[in-house]
């Protein structure tokens, strides 16, 4: 049965993807609005539910140690570093998968589970993250509409497919719902809650090094919504085309993990 949906969710994907498809020379910072009704009722949603549930989480992770912070941030990026591997082989880039391969392996073993970085220091430096909506972009397609979805935030009908298909190229995914590697403690299937756990710290991790940077633009901007879409697109040119990211006060990650997205 999981395997019909599987196969079903991926046709749909291709056919999403051949709708949305506008070849272009290069990528725009511009996205058709679609549904910004929708939308904007959709942001003020997430904000509320930021305020009260993600931000105060976010600040209670702040208030750890900042050893404990960082060693947590970088055992999590070497684990997002598979879907990163697999997304530089899917686009071709040899390079890139190679030296991502380096990092992970140098970090999993001399870093101990990548709560270290020696990595960087031995001359494989991070070169940011890839995802399949960025795959999806190498091959061709246009971003389609741009919009908001409850919890996960602003998209584009590309990168909305692409949080589909990582799901299919995230090798921790598929290791942790392998019911045959599953480990059963008591009553308690631990392993198919694994990859979860890990996203949602993940994205606790990213919103507390946002505090500021996101309550600065929600009290300096005229038109919030604007100002996160306009962000988010260019944010998503930057990493597609892999130029160097213009905002350093924004931590380089990805805003489908921002929860007030």
């Amino acid at each position: 049965m999981l395997k019909c949906l599987k196969v079903f969710m991926s046709f749909m994907a291709i056919s999403l993807v051949i709708l949305a498809t506008n070849l272009q020379a290069e990528e725009k910072y511009t996205a058709n609005e679609c549904f910004e009704k929708f939308s904007r009722g959709t942001l003020k949603f997430n904000q509320g539910l930021d305020k009260a549930i993600f931000k105060p989480i976010a600040k209670g992770y702040r208030a750890l140690p900042v050893p404990i912070r960082t060693g947590t941030s970088n055992f999590i990026a070497n684990l997002r570093s598979l879907l990163t591997f697999s997304n530089n082989v899917l686009q071709g880039d040899v390079k890139g998968a190679g030296n991502t391969a380096g990092r992970f392996v140098i970090n999993t073993t001399v870093g101990i589970l990548g709560i270290f970085d020696p990595a960087s220091k031995m001359g494989f430096e991070d070169k940011g993250k890839e995802d399949f909506g960025q795959t999806l972009a190498v091959w061709g397609s246009g971003s389609g509409c741009y919009f908001v979805l409850p919890v996960l935030g602003p998209t584009t009908t590309r990168d909305a497919i692409g949080l589909v298909g990582n799901v299919f190229v995230d090798p921790v995914y598929q290791l942790t719902h392998n019911t045959e590697t599953d480990i059963v403690i008591g009553n308690d299937n631990l392993q198919e809650h694994n990859y979860y756990y890990y996203k949602g710290t993940d994205a606790v991790d990213f919103r507390s090094k946002n505090i500021e940077s996101i309550d600065s633009l929600e009290k300096n901007s005229i038109d919030f919504y604007a100002s996160v879409k306009s962000l988010y697109l260019q944010n998503r040119a930057q990493k597609i085309s892999n130029s160097p990211i213009s905002n350093k006060g924004q931590d380089d990650s990805d805003w489908e993990e921002i929860d007030n997205q």
